[in-house]
């Protein structure tokens, strides 16, 4: 069983993926705070869906399942703010959390195991076609993507549920799901009029 270990949350009303990027703009002095020490100590923390609250002010309740957010690069807006480029790594689980006296929620989290490197069933392979029109029409970062990155089944539903026009509970639902192919499910569901050729008996 995968150890636990305390990680500060950034709580946010948008759920990030494992290897999706996400644009945020920190001013508050607890986050500020919280950037400094991870550039000093090279740590990481954790993103969170806002289940109730907001992104500023009091603490918010956070959702118990989210994923470590990596800085991969900063700068200073011109209205002064720093903006970082973060990019979503594992996942985790929450067991409990506390509040430090500057506002920060702490965590003590579970890491996931990582995703499987299964390839899509047969009946998901539809949503491989589907990402790869996405992604030609969409270009960005993952327009390039071979084959390989197509076929595997965790990349396709993360993909997938940060390109398609879902609800953040929706994303949330993906992200607390360990099987990769029940991801699928998911997403399967929620596409209008996109579903799946029926079996047939050979």
């Amino acid at each position: 069983m995968n150890p636990s270990q305390s990680l500060p949350l950034f709580p946010l009303h948008s759920t990030l993926l494992p290897g999706a990027a996400l644009g945020l703009r920190v001013f508050e002095a607890r986050y500020l705070d919280l950037v400094r020490e991870c550039g000093r100590n090279g740590g990481t923390f954790g993103v969170c869906l806002i289940l109730q609250g907001e992104e500023v002010g009091a603490p918010a309740v956070p959702a118990a399942w989210g994923v470590e957010a990596l800085i991969e690069d900063f700068d200073v807006g011109a209205d002064g703010v720093l903006v970082l480029r973060l990019r979503g790594a594992r996942r985790f689980h929450v067991e409990k959390t506390h509040v430090r006296d500057n506002g920060l929620v702490m965590a003590q989290v579970r890491w996931c195991d990582p995703d499987s490197d299964d390839e899509l069933h047969p009946e998901h392979a539809l949503l491989g076609l589907l990402l790869e029109r996405i992604l030609e029409q969409a270009g960005g970062e993952f327009a390039s993507a071979g084959p390989a990155q197509l076929d595997q089944a965790a990349w396709v539903g993360w993909r997938l549920a940060e390109l398609l026009p879902l609800q953040e509970p929706q994303r949330l639902q993906v992200l607390q799901e360990n099987d990769v192919h029940l991801r699928l499910e998911h997403l399967l569901a929620w596409i209008p009029g996109f579903e799946a050729p029926p079996e047939t008996d050979l």
